[in-house]
């Protein structure tokens, strides 16, 4: 099947092969090749291992596609051929991809930030933990903690912004 996805700001082509069995797809995107295996680990938990590497994603769905969280990261994705019929701003959950949110109802174990400290895109802010599984939420971008919005014990769900990152603009060398 052919598909074309909007992930957070790139559109790309994506095909999307069965792979012998009932649980192994193969994608090609662009030039690139990734055998992947799945299996629903629940209803919003998917186990795959993509070219041999094992990774944990969650994902939910939102009013304009679905959020999926791999790694700490937060990815909005959608259908790219629906987007020029929807009208109306965003709110609530589909917000800006770069958003620090949990990937499922969990419990806030660890703040590892300060508002004001400086963060570099990928490092770990806030860790939670669902399931008996710890999640590290990490920086969408390099930028300065301006708020966080939630202690350790709290419970927080999906599209709960738990950490607001003011982006700082490249600098020019």
């Amino acid at each position: 099947m052919k598909y074309r996805l909007k992930i957070a700001q790139e559109t790309a082509d994506v095909d999307a092969f069965s792979s012998g069995s009932e649980q192994n797809i193969e994608f090609i995107i662009g030039e690139e090749t990734y055998h992947v295996g799945y299996r629903a680990v629940s209803n919003n938990c998917l186990h795959l291992v993509v070219d041999g590497k094992a990774i944990e994603a969650f994902h939910i769905r939102g009013g304009h596609g679905k959020h999926v969280f791999v790694n700490g990261r937060s990815f909005l994705v959608e259908d790219a051929d629906q987007l020029p019929l929807r009208r109306g701003r965003r709110t609530g959950i589909d917000q800006a991809p770069g958003d620090v949110t949990p990937p499922m109802p969990s419990v806030v174990v660890r703040i590892m930030v300060e508002e004001g400290d400086l963060v570099k895109k990928g490092q770990g802010l806030i860790v939670v933990t669902a399931m008996k599984m710890e999640t590290t939420l990490k920086a969408p971008y390099n930028g300065r903690v301006t708020a966080i919005k939630t202690t350790v014990d709290a419970k927080v769900a999906p599209g709960d912004i738990l950490v607001e990152i003011e982006e700082e603009e490249p600098e020019n060398e």
